[in-house]
Formats: structure tokens, sequence, C-alpha cells
């Protein structure tokens, strides 16, 4: 995932050096107690060896110095070491807090881009992927998934930044001081490491096992959110109730696992860290008591004191350790949505397309949604500049297919799409969509005002615009009516409006837009007799002189429409205009006096 922060590498580069500085201005500090408890105890006779060097060197030298600016006193050597000592843990911290500062923006802007690449994928899937995925599903992946990222793997950033360099620092003066009891720690460091990697593989598949089963809880949410109504209308709550505790209780046994062995992670690596400093005491104590040489007392005590910075930032790595395999599995959820192949791409040289000149063609179109079954087999019919073609025939014939195969929501498997001779594949799909207007038999409206959801296609419209579209679409009358007329917030998915009241202000939109291609898929089939006289005539109004393709359910509504397809089965089976099919006593009669019976 950290491909993202890659814009931001810079940042990271200063936090390495920032932590870098703190640490040596911290080890400073410590490094000062060895030669200042010999002076102070007079633990040995100083002399200088012109063949010393490393940390002996500077042992001696320090000492040297303080004799030098406190002579006999030796408040005025502590006071200076005590102040130095102060001086180094402010820079310390200064380049603490640094490091800290340049990371902030780093992890966030790295989340943010995230996100930002998280939701484009999802905008340019193709929507066969929303079909088969729940959409709850999706929603966790973007909220909770991502929450789990930022927090898991992004705050763990500092520790994994700073812990090793820390350890290797600290390890590189601890080996200076005593390369036997270093060997001693990093044989057991390992071995702390490997206990706490296999309880991490845990932690990854509980989490795993957790993501999914949040994203089933989601689901189930948003699904009882959108069926409300329905479900208090059939007096479904204790059912629906019922699904969603058992699943809640699911996903409650997966996090208490998940949270014990995170959890144990501080303890464990605590407890471990404490055995190899016992380790270290006991072996460290029995080269100080033998007295061969090996290791003063002064030595010693700053081995110790240089070990315990060890074992902080080897906890802290630990713990990040655990809340990186955590994070894990919530990252490749993220990355399994990055991941899909986008099946909609762009020709490499897009053709622009501004507007419509000759019309649309289907040529020996197939399709099919799994490749068990076709869902489109040869299908052939042309739609003239300002001609109307309306599709007819039972539910999943494959109508609304043909429209979203126009609108290139999906692509052709066989044959082609044309507009004015060119394969819709081969043009831009900016350009393409633009010269395209949808109605819908759900009208999909947005939380927001009457004005924004009109104007969601063309944002360039003027008020006075706005207006005259709505007044076409037989909107304005209820719309000026309404608390803040158009400025009214029309509330989630436009539900403070009836059905009618929606599909006017979908058309409305579609006016707005004046789009050179016009799809109506089934506009009036949910309305009243009342608000589908009004919604036919706005759509009247809408198709005049424009290049449609409509979707009809109540043959009543395209009588007038230039050419009739009835379709069966993926296929075109009749087409014609409404006398010519009428006179063929076929299935488009059948279907239009099953509706008149009704």
């Amino acid at each position: 995932m950290l491909r993202f922060a890659k814009p931001y590498s810079h940042l990271a580069y200063l936090n390495i050096l920032f932590n870098f500085l703190s640490i040596v201005f911290g080890l400073v500090s410590y490094t000062m107690l060895m030669p200042f408890l010999k002076y102070l105890f007079g633990l040995e006779e100083v002399k200088r060896d012109p063949n010393a060097s490393g940390i002996a060197k500077l042992n001696t030298e320090f000492i040297y110095f303080l004799k030098d600016i406190s002579g006999d006193d030796v408040a005025k050597g502590l006071l200076f070491v005590c102040l130095a000592v102060v001086i180094f843990t402010i820079l310390k911290n200064i380049f603490r807090y640094l490091a800290l500062y340049v990371l902030i923006p780093y992890r966030n802007n790295t989340i943010r881009d995230l996100r930002n690449a998280l939701y484009k994928k999802v905008m340019r899937l193709q929507l066969s992927y929303f079909t088969e995925e729940r959409k709850g599903d999706i929603i966790s992946r973007m909220s909770n998934d991502m929450t789990e990222v930022e927090y898991a793997i992004m705050t763990s950033l500092e520790a994994l930044f700073k812990g090793p360099f820390n350890i290797a620092v600290t390890l590189a003066l601890l080996i200076a001081l005593s390369w036997k009891l270093t060997l001693l720690i990093l044989i057991l460091l390992p071995l702390m490491g490997l206990i706490i990697s296999r309880i991490g593989k845990r932690l990854k598949s509980h989490a795993t096992r957790a993501q999914g089963r949040l994203g089933i809880l989601m689901s189930l949410f948003e699904e009882s959110l959108g069926g409300i109504r329905i479900i208090k209308g059939f007096g479904r709550e204790a059912h629906f109730y019922r699904k969603f505790s058992m699943e809640n209780k699911h996903l409650n046994s997966i996090n208490i696992l998940v949270n014990r062995a995170r959890d144990i992670s501080s303890p464990l690596s605590e407890s471990l860290g404490m055995m190899t400093v016992c380790a270290v005491l006991y072996i460290g104590g029995r080269m100080v008591q033998s007295g061969a040489g090996m290791m003063d007392p002064a030595a010693f005590i700053l081995f110790i004191v240089l070990f315990a910075q060890v074992i902080e930032p080897a906890k802290s790595f630990s713990t990040a350790f655990y809340n990186v395999k955590k994070g894990e599995a919530s990252a490749s959820r993220i990355e399994e949505v990055l991941a899909i192949p986008e099946t909609l791409n762009e020709a490499e040289k897009p053709i622009s397309l501004k507007e419509v000149n000759e019309g649309v063609n289907f040529i020996n179109v197939g399709f099919r949604y799994t490749a068990e079954k076709a869902t489109l087999h040869a299908i052939d019919f042309e739609i003239p500049k300002g001609k109307t073609v309306a599709l007819v025939g039972p539910s999943g014939s494959g109508k609304s297919t043909i429209a979203d195969l126009l609108a290139r929501f999906y692509d052709v498997n066989e044959g082609h799409v044309l507009i004015d001779g060119v394969d819709i594949r081969d043009i831009r799909i900016k350009d393409l969509r633009n010269l395209m207007g949808l109605v819908t038999q759900e009208s999909i409206l947005f939380n927001d005002s009457v004005y924004n959801n009109i104007v969601f296609g063309n944002y360039d419209a003027t008020y006075e615009q706005v207006v005259e579209a709505s007044k076409a679409a037989n909107a304005h009358e209820f719309i000026v009516q309404m608390d803040k007329g158009y400025y009214t917030n029309i509330g989630d998915r436009g539900g403070k409006l009836s059905g009618g009241q929606r599909q006017r202000i979908a058309i409305a939109r579609a006016i707005l837009k004046n789009p050179q291609i016009l799809i109506l898929d089934e506009a009036t089939s949910a309305l009243d007799t009342t608000s589908e006289r009004l919604v036919q005539e706005a759509l009247n109004n809408l198709m005049h002189n424009r290049t449609s393709l409509v979707i009809a359910h109540r043959l009543s509504t395209i009588q007038g429409a230039d050419l009739i397809l009835v379709v069966e089965n993926g296929e075109i089976i009749e087409r014609g205009n409404h006398q010519e099919l009428y006179e063929k006593d076929g299935l488009y009669r059948k279907l239009l006096e099953m509706q008149q019976m009704a």
C-alpha cells in the first residue's frame, strides 16, 4: 500500500534524518554516564593511552575534560554533566518532534490518496461488479477497512521507521562495550521475534475473517434501511433483527479473538524483554565479579542503561508489528478492489464526438453477462437522427441490456454499436456520455436541493434555464410551492417527494442537459394515472426531434414511435410501427390486449 506514499518520500527521508539525530543526542546523554561515574567515584586512575580508540578513548578524554573544567570541585563537574544532559535531551526531543511533524503529512496524504484511488476505481468499474457484490461490503471497505489501514498501519510508521534504527545504533554501542554480552542479546532477540511473528499470523487470519463479517453486517444494515417500508409493512422487524443479531454475534466472537491476540503483544514482549534483561544481568554481573578486566562496574552500568533503551523500541516495534498484521487484512481487501481489471478502457486514440449527425446503429450485437448463457443475440436495428425506437417485451428479455450497451455501461461481446458510423468503443467515454440523457424507472436523485439535482448534468445552466426545463417537465408548479422553492432539500434519494414528482425532476434534469441521444427506461411504469399523464407529456416534450431509445412497459405510451422492436429471450422477434405489429397478430398484439384487459 505504501506505493501511494511514493510522492511524499522526501518526508520519509526527513523523518529518518530527524530520528537519527534524536537517537544520537539521546544516546550521547546516556554515554556520559560511564566517564562521569569513574570521575565521581575514582574507580580508576585515568591515563591517556595513545593506542586507545573508540569508546575507551572518548571515555578517557571526557574524564580529562571534566578534570580540566572542575579541578577538584566535584560539584562543578556534576553541574556541567547535568547541564549537558539537559541540553542533549532538549535537542533529542526537538528532533523527535520534527520527525513526527514531517510524518503527519506523509501519513495523512498517503491515506487521502488511497481513499481517492479507491473511490475513483469504484466509479470506473462496470455495473456488473455492483450487481455481484454487496453494497454494504463496498461501503465497509471504504470506511472500516480504510480506517483500519490508517490507524493500524499508518500510525505505526513511527515505530516502524524509528524502532529498528534505534535498536541498530544502540547495538553498535553495546558491541563496543562488550561484544560477548551483545552476542547474547542478538541470540535472544530473534527468538522473541519468532514467537511474536507466530501470534501475528494468527492475528491477521482472525482480522481477515472479522472484516469479511463486518462487510456482511454492513450489507444487511444497508438492505434494512433501503427496505424499511416493506419490512414494517409485512411485520418482519423481528425476522431482520434475528438475522442482524446472529451476524453481529459471529462478528463479536471473531473480534474477541482479534483483540485477545492483539492485546497479548505488550505483556508478551515485556515478559520476554525482562527475561533477556535478567540473563544479561546475571552473565554481566559474573563478568564484573570475576574481575577479569573484561568489564568494569561503570561500563556494566552503562551497558544495562543502554540495553534498557533497546527494550522500549523493541516493544513498540512488536506492538506495531501486531497492528500491521491486523491492518494487513484490511489492506488486502482494499487492494482486491484496486486490482480489479477495468474492462471499459479508453481507446488508445479516442475520437472526439460532440454531436450526432446520422444516428445510431446496432450491428449483429451479441452480449453475455456470464460465459454460460447469452443475454443478447444478433441484435440489428437503426435509430436515425431525430427518430424514436421503442423496445417492448417480457421482463428479462434483454431490453435494458440493449440500453446499457448504448450508454457503454458494458461492452458488446459480438458485433458493433455505432454512432455516425463510429464504434462507441473508439469514442472518448466522456464525449459519449455527454451525448446522452438517461431517465430510468427508478428516479435517481441525490440528497441535495431541487436546483442542484436539476443542474446535475449541466452546471453552467442559469436559473432561468432551470425554470424553463422544469416547466417543460411539468415540475415547476409543485417546486415553487415547496418551502424554499428550487432550493428545498429533497432528502435521501428524493424521499420528501412523491414518485411522480421525483420522475419529473429527473426529466427536467434530462431536458436541461439537452442530450443528442435520449434513453428512457420504463420511465412511467411505476406511476399513477395522473402522474403518468403529466410525466408522459413531459417526456413528449423531451423526445421532440431527439434521437430516442425508449423501453416501454405500458405499450400505450409508445404507439407513436417510428419503430417498435419486440424483444424476447435476447432476440428481436418482431419489428414495425404500432399498426403493422398489431396486424401481425404476434407477441406485440398479445401484450397490448393483455394490458387493455387489465
